[in-house]
């Protein structure tokens, strides 16, 4: 699976750098010198896509440049502007927290309650103030419901298999149960 790590933004310079739109949770180790990054100018990414390579990375006023091995002027680097950034998810380590995981892994798993009742699909993560999974419903409505990932109402997540377990609190699922 393709897990997007950045975008390439506007040119830096007159050295081939690039701002980097940054998508990923490690973007010191993703555009580590040395690493490689699959390239494409849309999503999702076709087969036969090219790589680069990351020739130097630093942070300026709180933006990620970044240069590649080979794009060596502003030129080649505005070719890049709005390209996609990724790597196969293979290629990520292990986190080494049984409770951490990451959106490629939460997406696509079967949602049920603790009492064993389907709920739905995790459909997408959101990331705001509080991670929440959002839940295409399985009752056939169409509709998507919004589940708080802590723990006291995500009491269980088995990615062998591929099931997220919820407790969910009166009105989660059901808004006219809400007390």
């Amino acid at each position: 699976m393709r897990i997007v790590v950045g975008r390439v933004g506007r040119p830096h310079g007159i050295r081939g750098e690039v701002v980097i739109g940054v998508r990923t949770d490690e973007p010191d180790l993703r555009f580590a010198v040395g690493a490689t990054v699959d390239v494409t100018a849309t999503l999702p990414a076709p087969p036969g896509q090219h790589s680069l390579t990351v020739a130097s990375a630093r942070w300026h006023s709180g933006q990620l440049l970044v240069a590649f091995a080979g794009i060596t002027d502003r030129t080649a680097a505005a070719e890049l502007t709005g390209s996609w950034l990724s790597v196969d998810s293979s290629q990520l380590p292990e986190t080494g927290d049984p409770d951490e995981f990451r959106d490629h892994e939460l997406i696509g798993l079967s949602v049920r309650t603790s009492a064993g009742d389907p709920v739905g699909v995790v459909a997408d993560v959101l990331h705001y103030g509080q991670d929440l999974l959002v839940v295409r419903r399985a009752d056939g409505s169409g509709g998507e419901c919004l589940v708080p990932f802590v723990k006291p109402i995500v009491p269980e997540v088995d990615l062998r298999a591929g099931v997220v377990v919820i407790d969910p609190p009166p009105g989660l699922l059901d808004p006219a149960q809400a007390q």
